[in-house]
C-alpha cells in the first residue's frame, strides 16, 4: 500500500536525500521547513504521515502536531531527527508522536517505520525506546509543571474548552453556573499565560488532552 508523506525539516540538502532514499510505496506529497509553512500544508494535503524534524528554526515539532492535531486527528507523525536527547524523545512523544528514530536510520528501515506508524505501530530506535519506557511505563507520572498548576475543575474546564464545547454547554455538563464557567476559563488562561481560545485547544492538544 502506498502511504503519503509529508517532510518537515529545515534543511533542504536533508529532505531531498530522505526523498532519494525512499522506497517506491512512499509518496511524498510535500515539504516545509518551518512551522509556521507546516502547519497548513499538513492539514491541506492529509498525509498518512509526517516525518517531522524536532528542531525548526521557528519552534519545535510539538508545535507542529499541536497545530496539526485539531483539524486532522488522523494524522500520524514520526519523529526523525539528529537529537537522541532524552528531553527531546519525551516532549514530542508527550505531543503526540507515535515514533521516534535519528537520522542515521537507512532509508529501508525508515519506510518500514513509515507503514508502521501509519498502521498504528509506534516505533523507536533501540536507544530511544529505553527513553520512553522509562518515562512513560514506570508508574511515574510525567509531571508537567504548568498543567500541575490548575485545579482538577479547570483542567476539566480546559479540556471541554479545547473540545469546542460552548460555556453554557460546558456548564450543564458540569452542574455549574455560566459565570462560574467564566471565571475557570479566565483563570486557566492567566495560569498557563494563554489569552484565546484558540491557544488553550493548542495547548491542549499538545498535551493530548483532547
Amino acid at each position: 500500500m502506498t502511504r503519503r508523506v509529508v517532510i518537515v525539516d529545515d534543511h533542504g540538502l536533508f529532505r531531498a536525500g530522505v526523498r532519494s532514499e525512499l522506497g517506491e510505496s512512499i509518496d511524498v506529497v510535500g515539504e516545509a521547513s518551518t512551522v509556521a509553512e507546516a502547519i497548513p500544508l499538513v492539514v491541506a494535503q492529509d498525509p498518512d504521515v509526517v516525518l517531522l524534524d524536532v528542531h525548526l528554526p521557528d519552534g519545535g515539532g510539538q508545535a507542529v502536531i499541536a497545530g496539526v492535531a485539531p483539524e486532522r486527528p488522523g494524522v500520524r507523525f514520526l519523529a526523525l531527527s539528529v537529537s537522541d536527547a532524552a528531553e527531546d524523545v519525551i516532549a514530542v512523544v508527550r505531543a503526540g508522536a507515535r515514533g521516534y528514530v535519528t537520522k542515521t536510520i537507512s532509508g529501508d528501515e525508515l519506510t518500514e517505520a513509515i507503514h508502521r506508524v501509519a498502521d498504528g505501530d509506534a516505533v523507536f530506535s533501540p536507544r530511544l525506546a529505553g527513553f520512553v519506557l522509562d518515562a512513560f511505563g514506570s508508574g511515574e507520572p510525567v509531571r508537567d509543571a504548568e498543567l500541575d498548576e490548575l485545579t482538577a475543575r479547570e483542567r476539566e474546564v480546559l479540556r471541554l474548552i479545547a473540545r469546542g464545547y460552548r460555556y453554557k454547554e460546558i456548564a450543564a455538563s458540569l452542574h455549574l453556573s455560566v459565570k462560574t464557567v467564566e471565571t475557570h476559563v479566565s483563570n486557566v488562561l492567566r495560569k498557563l499565560q494563554l489569552s484565546s481560545r484558540h491557544e488553550l485547544t493548542r495547548w491542549a492538544a499538545e498535551r493530548r488532552m483532547i
